[in-house]
C-alpha cells in the first residue's frame, strides 16, 4: 500500500487530470451498450488481509459481510454482503526471536497491527518441518484467509517485505535510505519462503493459493527504516533476479499449477515502466500483471493494457486500490475508469476496514481496535460486487462512468454507472445492438440506488421499466446505480 501522504503526488496524478479524462457526463446522456466488444471474462472482487484480518480474522460476521452476498446484521443493522471472492494473504516479514545473536530491527513509527508475523524465523534451517519454522504465527490474519476459503474465496500469496533477516539492514519497514534493503544471497531464500508457505497452506489449511507475488511496490522508494509498515525497495533488476527462483522453488515443491504475479507496482505508469524493462524471459515468468491504482484517474491505463494483454498476452489485475473519500465517490469514479481504460478481470480493495473512516467501508479505533461505523463506500462497493460477478463478460459502454457486464446462461445484463455531475440527470441506456431485450414482467428493470452525498445507501427499487430496447433512469447528483436487466440475448 502506497503511504498515504504521497497519495496521488508522488505517482505523478491528479484526481481528475488524467489525459484521458473524456467522456463524463454532465448533461442528460444516452450510452450504449456493444455486446460486440468484449474485455474478458470478470474473476471477481478481492480485499486484502492484511492489515484489518490481523485484528477482526477470528470474526465470523465480517467473514460473512465481505465474502458472502448474505444479509448479516452488525451493530444493529442488517448489512448486505459484498460478495467478496478474492482474498490477498500477506505473507509476514516480522518475528521477535534472536538467530545467532541478531534479531528484527523495528521502525519506531509502525504499530503492532501493521506487524505480520512470517513463518520462517531462523535462517540455519530451510526445512519447514524444523523448529526454524513457526507455523502457529500470524494465527488471526490466517484465519480469515480460513473464513474466506471456506466462504468460496480464491487466494492470492503476496509479501509487503522479505523476512526481516533477509535485509540488509535486518528492518522490514526498509532501507535508510529506501534503496534495494533484500541481501543478494537471499534471493532464493525469499522465494523459498513463498513456495514453502504456498505449500503448507494446501496441504495443512485448506488454502490452495492461485498466484504468488514475491513484490509489493518494489520500485517505490518511500519503503525506509523509519516507515509505518512492511516494505522493501526492489528494483527491476532484483525483481528479474527473484521470479525465476520463485518459478524453481514452486516447482520444485510440485505446485507447477501455481502461477506467478509481478509486480504490484504503485501506478499504472510506473507499472508499464517496470514490465517494459523485463527481458522476454523474465516476462515468461509472470502469468499475470498486478498493478496498484493509487494514481487515481491520472495515468496511461489504456497503454498498459495494450502492453500487457494485447501485446504479451497476459492477464491484467487492479490488485490494490484505496483512496481517502468515505464517501465511495472516488473509488467510483475510478473503479469505473478502469473497467473503460485499464480493462482488468478483477479489482481489490486494499482495506475493507481501516482505522480511518475515509479509507475504510467499516472502520474501525486504532487505539482500542474496536469496529465502528459503516461508510457510504460500503453501499458503493455493493453496487459492483453484489452484481458484476464472476463469469460475466465485460462489454463496452464508450464512456468512463458506465459499465457493463452479462451473464449468458441467466440472460441478464448488468449495468453500474455514476453520475460525476453535480446537478441530477436521466441517464439513458440503449440496447439496441442486443438481439432480444425484453426485462423482467412488463419490462421491469430492477434497480439499486447509492447517494455518494447522503440519501439511499442501497436501496431497491422497482419503478423503472424499458421502452423498447432503452431504460432512461433518473440519477441524483453523484450517485451510484445498478440495473438488471432481463431476458437479454445476443
Amino acid at each position: 500500500m502506497i503511504r498515504r501522504r504521497t497519495l496521488l503526488a508522488a505517482a505523478g496524478g491528479s484526481l481528475l487530470g488524467s489525459a484521458l479524462a473524456t467522456g463524463t457526463a454532465h448533461a442528460d446522456a444516452t450510452v450504449a451498450v456493444t455486446p460486440g466488444t468484449s474485455y474478458g471474462t470478470w474473476e471477481g472482487w478481492g480485499t486484502s488481509l492484511a492489515w484489518w484480518a490481523n485484528v477482526f480474522g477470528a470474526r465470523d460476521d465480517f467473514a460473512d459481510i465481505f465474502f458472502t452476498t448474505k444479509s448479516t446484521t452488525y451493530n444493529g443493522t442488517s448489512l448486505p454482503g459484498l460478495g467478496l471472492n478474492i482474498a490477498r494473504y500477506n505473507l509476514g516479514a516480522c518475528s521477535w526471536n534472536t538467530v545467532s545473536g541478531e534479531s528484527m530491527v523495528a521502525s519506531a513509527n509502525i504499530p503492532a497491527f501493521k506487524q505480520i508475523e512470517g513463518y520462517w524465523q531462523d535462517w540455519n534451517n530451510e526445512d519447514p518441518t524444523s523448529s526454524a519454522w513457526d507455523w502457529t504465527a500470524d494465527a488471526t490474519q490466517r484465519a480469515m484467509l480460513v473464513k474466506a476459503t471456506a466462504r468460496g474465496a480464491t487466494s492470492e500469496l503476496f509479501a509487503n517485505s522479505p523476512m526481516w533477516w533477509m535485509c540488509s539492514n535486518h528492518n522490514p519497514s526498509g532501507a535508510a535510505g529506501g534503496g534495494n534493503n533484500l541481501q543478494t544471497w537471499n534471493y532464493r531464500q525469499h522465494a523459498s519462503h513463498l513456495a514453502a508457505v504456498a505449500l503448507y497452506a494446501k496441504n495443512n489449511w485448506g488454502v490452495n493459493f492461485a498466484t504468488v507475488d514475491a513484490f509489493n511496490e518494489p520500485s517505490s522508494s518511500w519503503w525506509t527504516a523509519t516507515g509505518t509498515q512492511e516494505g522493501c525497495h526492489m528494483d527491476a533488476t532484483v525483481q528479474s533476479a527473484v521470479l525465476p527462483y520463485l518459478r524453481s522453488e514452486l516447482n520444485t515443491r510440485g505446485l507447477t499449477a501455481t502461477k506467478i504475479s509481478a509486480s504490484d507496482e504503485t501506478s499504472y505508469d510506473l507499472a508499464r515502466t517496470t514490465w517494459n524493462s523485463f527481458s522476454s524471459t523474465t516476462k515468461g515468468y509472470v502469468n499475470r500483471v498486478n498493478v496498484h491504482g493509487y494514481q487515481g484517474s491520472g495515468g496511461r491505463r489504456d497503454l498498459l493494457y495494450t502492453d500487457v494483454v494485447t501485446t504479451a498476452g497476459k492477464a491484467l489485475w487492479n490488485s490494490e486500490s484505496g483512496d481517502n473519500d468515505g464517501t465511495g465517490y472516488t473509488m467510483a469514479f475510478n473503479l469505473l475508469y478502469d473497467f473503460r481504460w485499464l480493462h482488468p478481470t478483477a479489482w481489490v480493495y486494499w482495506q475493507v476496514m481501516d482505522p480511518s473512516s475515509n479509507w475504510a467501508m467499516i472502520a474501525y479505533d486504532a487505539n482500542t481496535l474496536q469496529a465502528g461505523a459503516v461508510t457510504t463506500k460500503y453501499y458503493v462497493m455493493a453496487q459492483f460486487s453484489r452484481h458484476l460477478r464472476p463469469g460475466m463478460k465485460i462489454f463496452d459502454t464508450g464512456v468512463s462512468y458506465a459499465t457493463a457486464a452479462y451473464d449468458a446462461s441467466a440472460k441478464r445484463l448488468i449495468i453500474v454507472a455514476l453520475n460525476t455531475a453535480t446537478t441530477a440527470q436521466t441517464l439513458t441506456f440503449n440496447l439496441s445492438n442486443f438481439t432480444t431485450v425484453t426485462g423482467g414482467s412488463g419490462g421491469l428493470v430492477p434497480r439499486w440506488n447509492t447517494v455518494t452525498t447522503g440519501g439511499d445507501q442501497y436501496k431497491a427499487y422497482s419503478d423503472t421499466y424499458l421502452s423498447g430496447k432503452t431504460v432512461a433512469v433518473p440519477f441524483a447528483a453523484k450517485a451510484v446505480q445498478t440495473l438488471q436487466i432481463d431476458g437479454v440475448t445476443i
